[in-house]
């Protein structure tokens, strides 16, 4: 039967683990105490879209590293509409982001957003420009 002790052990040994200073006692891991660690990531090597443009333009591509934010920074004096796009063929499909079937990341004013974190190795990220008038400064990055 599962769950029982058989002979010849009649325990169950204990093994736990714990942490401390040197000199100090020794403290159990569990939830009040949790192991004293921290996850590293890598540092990010996505190279961000940098740019300023004043007229109509499509901008990119931006190819992010994977479970990282991505972040969005639209300025400068400008009238008109951004649209963030994403591809994962290189570029030949580029489609504009939505939830739910509603359009997201899309940009009539100045701003700095995360659109979201990518999880295709490969996909890429584009600015559609649309200007009415001025000069915009963008950036997409992590």
């Amino acid at each position: 039967m599962a769950g029982i002790i058989q002979e010849p052990a009649g325990f169950v040994p204990l093994f736990g683990l714990a942490f401390g200073g040197v000199g100090a006692p020794a403290v159990p891991v569990n939830g009040e105490h949790p192991l004293p660690v921290v996850a590293v990531r890598d540092a990010i090597a996505a190279a961000p879209l940098v740019g300023t443009t004043n007229v109509s333009a499509v901008v990119g591509p931006f190819v992010p590293d994977l479970a990282w934010p991505i972040r969005v920074q639209l300025s400068g004096s400008w009238t008109g509409t951004v649209q963030v796009l994403r591809s994962i063929d290189g570029g030949t499909t580029r489609l504009p982001l939505t939830v739910a079937g509603q359009s997201w990341a899309t940009f009539t004013a100045n701003a700095q957003e995360a659109i979201g974190e990518e999880s295709s190795t490969g996909a890429g990220y584009w600015l559609a420009v649309t200007l009415n008038g001025g000069t915009l400064t963008y950036q997409v990055s992590q």
